[in-house]
């Protein structure tokens, strides 16, 4: 059966793009779409849809306003926000999954570009239906500092693939967690954060200046900043890791970058990481890998038919050293047999 949308949006050519996006996939339905949020109502009223994808500034009822009044219809669709790329984007982003969206999207800022989006949306109005919210109550954490680190980096494409990858990894994850997203400032890595936290089974959060590496525990590396990896002695004489948040100046154009965490965390847990490069454009990650690599650790890509764009998997491989090339659905599984053999605490 297929999954059943409803596009919200105020722009007709936004809602025409859209609508004609999702329907080239088999396994989405569009069963109607709306310009306001007044109008949003009545057709969740009427058609019941799985997913919705909603525009966050509108006429008569904004974005935000339909999730507030989100009680006086029976049953809500899973929501994506529709966000602009703007420091106001981003405040009105978090609002909105504080209120209940379940996932957002970047709005591209020119019309010839809004097309490149299709991929993940498709993916990400998926993924709504097929990953289910894992309940507060199974996020059980272990307090103590980890010896083994797992990093994963991305760009264009990457957060339907975090979706996957973090949706798979079990509560008792011997290792921590890094992700390192390329985001605009503002509060969408906050946002990114607070959906992965959703729906996997680990804690997540944004990166802050101190945070410890702790097993069961994963960060979203703040946009901004780069997020630099330093050692400490422990309890017992042990080197663990932290985290530092550098205003560095840019590396790839980008702040953070991939390799900027990979690299540091390399010197500190040297043949105890497992790091991962997913889509993306550019060659953010390429150095990083081969840093990984050269401390011993495990390297990962994901295959270039899974990823939107194929940039940073590339500059990965095209320093001779990726261990394993994979399918997006196998990289979860083939990270924790890495983490497993690692062993210790």
């Amino acid at each position: 059966m297929a999954i059943t949308v409803l596009i919200v949006d105020d722009s007709v050519f936004m809602r025409t793009i859209i609508k004609d996006m999702l329907s080239k996939d088999p396994e989405i339905e569009v069963v109607g779409v709306a310009n306001d949020g007044e109008e949003a109502l009545d057709k969740i009223r009427d058609l019941s849809p799985d997913v919705m994808t909603l525009d966050i500034e509108m006429p008569r009822l904004s974005g935000i306003g339909v999730l507030e009044r989100k009680k006086s219809v029976g049953s809500f669709p899973k929501t994506i926000m529709l966000s602009s790329l703007t420091a106001e984007g981003a405040d009105m982003t978090r609002r909105a999954m504080l209120l209940g969206a379940d996932d957002f999207m970047l709005k591209p800022q020119g019309i010839t570009t809004v097309r490149n989006i299709e991929k993940e949306l498709n993916e990400k109005v998926k993924n709504l239906v097929r990953i289910k919210v894992v309940p507060k109550k199974a996020h059980i954490a272990r307090e103590d500092a980890s010896g083994n680190l797992v990093l994963i980096g991305s760009s264009a494409g990457g957060p339907p693939m975090l979706d996957v990858i973090l949706s798979a990894i079990p509560e008792n994850l011997n290792a921590s967690v890094i992700i390192t997203q390329h985001m605009p400032e503002g509060g969408f890595t906050a946002a990114l954060a607070s959906r992965l936290d959703r729906i996997t089974p680990i804690s997540m959060k944004e990166t802050e200046t101190g945070d410890i590496l702790m097993s069961g525990h994963g960060l979203v590396s703040k946009a901004g900043y780069h997020t630099i990896v330093s050692g400490f002695i422990a309890d017992g004489g042990i080197k663990r890791g932290k985290v530092t948040l550098s205003q560095a100046p840019p590396l790839h154009n980008v702040r953070p970058a991939v390799d900027k965490t990979f690299i540091s965390a390399s010197h500190v847990f040297g043949p105890r990481i497992v790091s991962v490069i997913l889509s993306g454009m550019g060659g953010d990650g390429g150095a990083g890998t081969a840093a990984v690599k050269a401390a011993g650790g495990t390297t990962m890509v994901c295959r270039e038919q899974d990823c939107l764009v194929y940039g940073m998997a590339r500059s990965a491989l095209s320093t001779g050293s990726v261990d394993k090339v994979l399918p997006l659905k196998d990289i979860a599984g083939e990270l924790v047999a890495a983490v497993d053999r690692m062993g210790g605490p």
